[in-house]
């Protein structure tokens, strides 16, 4: 009879963003996970984004993606975290006058006030959100994309330079013997 111990992970993971450590769960039930990417990958595809083009996209749904990919990665966070994560401050004459749980709530409250914006309280460039995504995959992933439709795949991404136009080696002629 053949015994194996598998081991749990039972501290956060931490993700250090300039001077703010934000705290991911040790462990994530792979369905739990699944239904987040998914739930990511529908706002995207409902939304009409190509992240191939950007440029072309209208900013409102671009917020919309970024409050998805938000909350994908806060369901992940350990509670401090989340919340951190999540917070939007309202924003008026360059005063923060109230912060928010949410960003719904903190657009609310802006539109009360004249003048007044959402932002969120712990701004991070986009390409930091994207690459904590990228991390979060790899940690509860096992390294790899979780599998969607094949519609749902990126491009494969181009080479540089010229393709060649060699001839394969598996497809030249070789001498033989006794020919």
């Amino acid at each position: 009879m053949a015994t194996r111990t598998f081991a749990l992970n039972t501290e956060p993971h931490i993700a250090t963003v300039g001077s703010v450590d934000l705290g991911f769960q040790p462990e994530v039930m792979g369905d739990d996970f699944m239904d987040g990417y998914m739930a990511l990958r529908d706002a995207q595809r409902g939304a009409g984004v190509d992240v191939e083009n950007l440029e072309d996209a209208d900013p409102s749904v671009l917020r919309g993606v970024t409050n998805a990919l938000r909350s994908f990665l806060a369901d992940l966070m350990v509670e401090d975290s989340a919340k951190l994560f999540l917070s939007a401050d309202v924003v008026q004459a360059r005063e923060v006058v109230g912060t928010y749980a949410t960003w719904a709530e903190a657009e609310a409250a802006a539109a009360d006030l004249d003048g007044a914006s959402a932002r969120w309280t712990l701004r991070l460039p986009d390409r930091v959100i994207v690459e904590l995504m990228e991390w979060v995959v790899e940690l509860y992933s096992g390294g790899s994309r979780p599998t969607t439709s094949s519609s749902g795949s990126s491009r494969p991404p181009s080479r540089a330079g010229r393709r060649g136009t060699g001839v394969s080696p598996s497809r030249v002629s070789t001498p033989t013997s006794g020919r």
